[in-house]
This record gives structure tokens, sequence and C-alpha cells, in this order.
């Protein structure tokens, strides 16, 4: 769909085509995705177009296979908590839980439903998935799509995707990524106004957000050292001229989920 992190796609594919030996179709739907989205704000209809067409696009691609009667997705356990609580109140629809149209031509698996994430990696170590695959920070389904607030457009896509990607590098270079559960930038819908050299900009906010956690139900927020948070500050305003401030998130779940739409 377009709104997977920096090389994310391509190493889906390298993994599975060329290391694991399948027969993988891959189609890039991103601008249909885009289309879809314009001008969407609220992150419920962000969320439930992107799990509508998720499906159609799978559907529509099956048909083109033949034969094809199942399609299996990866959903955990807090995807289902965070779609319906035990009260009856969505907390956010998952693209693969709440986001699913009612009516689809393809039978549902979900293999990992009642699982946990660290129980999910268990699993990966058993079958043998390389670390690179099973180590990944969680990423939410519908994608960057929830980590752009508000209206989503291609250039906030590729700030936001530029700027996760500078921050997770950063982390990684200082050790720091197995100890954190998540790390991504965030796309406030937010200008400020800056000093680029000697001229007045008008520029993107950046948010830092880093959690702590087991399970997902809960989340505190990563103590970064300072000088990590300033050498991802200095990256991110150096490397990326649309952007001009970074600010960090510190708080935990709840009251916050760890996403932020």
């Amino acid at each position: 769909h377009g709104l997977l992190r920096k090389g994310e796609a391509r190493q889906v594919v390298e993994t599975f085509r060329d290391q694991f030996n399948l027969n993988l179709t891959f189609v890039d739907a991103s601008a249909e995705f885009l289309e879809k989205l314009r001008g969407v704000e609220e992150p419920e209809t962000k969320r439930k177009i992107i799990g509508n067409h998720f499906i159609r696009v799978f559907e529509r691609e099956a048909k083109k296979i033949g034969a094809v009667k199942y399609l299996v997705q990866g959903t955990i356990y807090p995807d289902v908590i965070e779609s319906v609580t035990a009260t009856g109140e969505t907390i956010k629809s998952h693209h693969n839980v709440g986001g699913l149209p009612e009516h689809m031509d393809l039978e549902l698996i979900e293999p990992l439903k009642e699982l946990f994430k660290d129980e999910v990696r268990e699993v990966g170590y058993k079958l043998g998935l390389p670390e690179e695959i099973i180590g990944r920070h969680p990423f939410p389904g519908p994608g960057l799509a929830v980590r752009v607030l508000g209206e989503l457009t291609a250039e906030k896509l590729a700030i936001v995707r530029e700027a996760d990607a500078i921050i997770v590098e950063e982390v990684k270079r200082d050790g720091l990524y197995k100890e954190i559960w998540q790390v991504f930038a965030v796309l406030p819908d937010i200008k400020t106004v800056g000093v680029r050299g000697d001229r007045r900009s008008y520029a993107h906010t950046i948010a830092l957000r880093a959690v702590t956690s087991r399970d997902a139900m809960t989340a505190d927020w990563f103590r970064f050292p300072y000088e990590v948070l300033e050498k991802i500050s200095s990256r991110i305003v150096n490397e990326i001229p649309q952007v001009n401030r970074i600010v960090y998130d510190i708080t935990p779940k709840p009251p916050s989920t760890i996403e932020w739409e």
C-alpha cells in the first residue's frame, strides 16, 4: 500500500522470494491507496479505508492467480483487544480487524490471533526466520498513514519515512534498538517558525516516539541518553529541509496509545 518504512517492501520480497524460495507475487498499489486517502483526516476513517481496500486488492490479485481460497493475516491479540474492548468500546480499528469489510470473497485464516508479540517472535525463531525480520519493531497495519496526522500526501509520507529511517539508524548505531519496544517518527499537522541560515523558515515538526513494553498493552517512554537525542535531532533538521523542529513524546500508555492515531 505504499505506507511502509524505508526499504521495507524490498526487504520482505528478498527474504521470502530469495531466501525461502517462495512463489511470491509483489503488487504495488501505493497510488491507489493514496488516492483513496485523499482529503481524509480522521484516523478511524483512514484505518477503515485502508482495511477495506487492502482486502479488495487481495481479492483482485487472487482472481488473476486463480483458485485462491484463503487470505492469511498476521493478526495478533493486541490488534483484537484495541479494535473491540470488553465494554464494546473501540480504541482503534486495526486494518486487519475492525477495518475489514463485512463481505469478503476469501476465507480468513489468522494463526497468530491469540498470541502477543513476544509469543509471535518465539514462533518466528522456531520457524527459522532471520533475526532482522523477527527483531523488527512492531509496525501498524495502516503503516505511515497513522504516523502522518491529518491529510496524507506523498510529500508528507516522504518526510516521515526519511525521519523514521534516520531515527532507527542512530538507535541501532548506539546499540539501543533491542532495549526499545518501538521507536519511530510522527509527523503532526504542525508547522513552526524557525531560522535556516540567516533566513526565516516555516516548516514541519517531527515528533520522536520511543517506548518500552512487553506486550504493547502498557508502555513507558524510553529514557534516551541526551547525546543520542542530540544526534537524532541534528541529523533530521540538517538532512530533511522541510523540518525545523523536533519534539520528544514522553507519555506512557495509558493514558496515551503508543501510536498517535
